[in-house]
């Protein structure tokens, strides 16, 4: 039986700067060295972002560092990984993706209970100036609202 892994790379970024309309959850190809990394935490989604080539979705410059054991089979850092979905989230996605103003981004990059490596990806449209200044004053209040709380107890 394997342990739950505790390997949850985030993209911090995409919650400010955009509207997460609808989230899927894909599996990545990826070669032997590059899993090893990934359970090693030496992975980064900042920006990466997702796009169809045919009808495959893959995501683009997500670094994923070289395995420090690996040897002349080691992986390029920054390829273009594709993405596992079944055919109707596919067809669903690029369809929409089409739409002026719509992308494609990962949002969290997990390993499962099985021990596989999985992507957490949104459609989401970009956020204004104003939106961004709306969330920023929403994780100000909240930071100030545990503050009390804190101070409260004590």
């Amino acid at each position: 039986m394997r342990q739950k892994s505790n390997i949850r790379i985030e993209n911090k970024r995409a919650r400010f700067e955009y509207i997460i309309l609808d989230r899927y959850t894909a599996g990545i190809q990826l070669f032997g060295t590059e899993i090893k990394s990934i359970r090693e935490g030496k992975a980064s989604l900042v920006d990466s972002w997702c796009a169809f080539t045919g009808h495959e979705l893959y995501v683009k410059q997500m670094h994923i560092a070289e395995y420090r054991f690996g040897s002349y089979a080691n992986h390029e850092a920054k390829r273009d990984r594709k993405l596992l979905l079944t055919k109707r989230e596919l067809r669903k996605l690029e369809k929409a993706s089409k739409d002026t103003g719509k992308t494609i981004i990962p949002l969290t990059l997990f390993i499962n209970e099985k021990g596989l490596a999985k992507m957490e990806i949104a459609l989401c449209t970009g956020k204004h100036t104003y939106d961004k200044r709306q969330s920023l004053r929403e994780a100000d209040d909240k930071r100030e609202m545990a503050q009390m709380r804190k101070a409260a107890l004590h």
